[in-house]
């Protein structure tokens, strides 16, 4: 567990396929540290219980620039292409390439957990979205994460790639980010 002190304003940017650990290391910080975290699906989709409905690249974008304009944030998601501003305005940037087979369990493990309500989800935990989530899997593999490191290769000096989420604290004193 991350038991660090951290100074009153930090901003992170979490990033990584579906399965990859970023909601629960995300999760994980923001109660330890007490920085509040953002999911980036949560921007690009207004939650409704009638369903979910796409904001307007205008609406995501001023509310991605709210939160990045805050004092202190985590935000988490796979999202890349229009995150450019978070990348730069962050202190550090957690890119989470966990194994492709572990993220494939940990999709089928998740869709288990949600259908029996043990796990909580944004969206309806639908057989469809179950699918959906391996050709994600499969996309961020072979087309988003060269696009994505090519993206944070502005950044080396602030970012930190890890295989796996139990690293990030010794890789964080290691680095001195905290």
């Amino acid at each position: 567990m991350i038991s660090l002190e951290i100074k009153s304003s930090y901003k992170i940017h979490i990033i990584g396929s579906v399965g990859s650990g970023k909601t629960t290391l995300a999760k994980k910080l923001s109660s330890q540290l007490n920085i509040p975290f953002f999911e980036l699906d949560n921007v690009v989709w207004k939650r409704a219980k009638t369903g979910d409905i796409r904001r307007s690249e205008e609406e995501r974008d001023q509310y991605l620039n709210t939160i990045i304009s805050s004092e202190s944030w985590i935000v988490e998601g796979v999202h890349h292409k229009w995150v450019f501003q978070s990348f730069k305005n962050a202190d550090l940037i957690i890119f989470l390439d966990t194994s492709y087979s572990k993220r494939n369990i940990r999709i089928v493990k998740r869709f288990f957990l949600q259908k029996v309500g043990i796990e909580k989800a944004n969206y309806k935990p639908s057989f469809s979205i179950f699918k959906k989530m391996f050709e994600w899997n499969s996309y961020f593999e072979n087309k988003s994460k060269p696009e994505i490191l090519e993206m944070l290769s502005d950044f080396n000096d602030k970012v930190i790639l890890s295989k796996d989420t139990n690293e990030i604290e010794s890789i964080l004193i290691k680095n001195n980010h905290f």
